[in-house]
């Protein structure tokens, strides 16, 4: 396993870590330096032969365009994003539709492609697609399952000789506990203004 050092990588990952940092900030900012960030690492995952990871940027394109318009209405007196509440019910059934979109595009791409590691990279594309539609949502649950995807991607990008990917990542599930004690902390803000348990 050879590790190689690309600008263009290093550049994409400094891109990423803003775009979560903002996030965490609860920016409307972090959206199109999302959107920045996810163009480039398209390109670094087709290099890769990460197809379900490439597909993901695509996808994340579309969800960030979509987190931005949904962000934007949802503003506060100081121009960061309201957070909301996640019921357990619509949690448990996205969990299972990210389950089964893991199994469907594991079989895929380890029956028609030459991807490397076809099962885990599906896996954590669909498990970063819940992440992703809830973060967009405005849940601070988003920020958990954050968590436990960007642990294991770091492996993944260790084996597949991403160094400075599999720092950023490493430095994602950082961004991702601070993300999520800022947003929990702004989850009971709301809770007492309006009398909820």
């Amino acid at each position: 396993m050879t590790f190689e050092l690309s600008l263009f990588e290093l550049s994409a990952a400094l891109v990423s870590a803003a775009g979560v940092w903002l996030t965490a900030r609860r920016s409307p900012w972090c959206w199109p330096v999302g959107l920045v960030s996810v163009i480039a690492y398209a390109w670094i995952f087709v290099d890769a032969k990460l197809y379900s990871d490439t597909m993901l940027q695509v996808i994340f394109a579309f969800l960030i365009l979509y987190g931005w318009q949904r962000w934007s209405r949802n503003l506060d007196g100081s121009g960061h994003v309201r957070v909301a509440l996640l019921d357990t019910r619509s949690a448990t059934r996205h969990l299972a539709i990210g389950t089964a979109a893991a199994l469907a595009l594991g079989y895929a791409m380890h029956r028609y492609t030459d991807a490397s590691l076809p099962w885990l990279d599906a896996a954590l594309t669909a498990f970063s697609l819940v992440a992703q539609w809830w973060q967009a949502r405005r849940h601070a649950a988003a920020w958990w399952l954050w968590i436990a995807v960007d642990v294991i991607y770091v492996g993944e990008y260790v084996y597949k000789s991403l160094p400075v990917t599999a720092v950023l990542y490493a430095g994602f599930v950082v961004l991702a506990a601070i993300g999520l004690r800022a947003w929990q902390r702004e989850r009971v803000v709301i809770a007492s203004e309006y009398g909820v348990g």
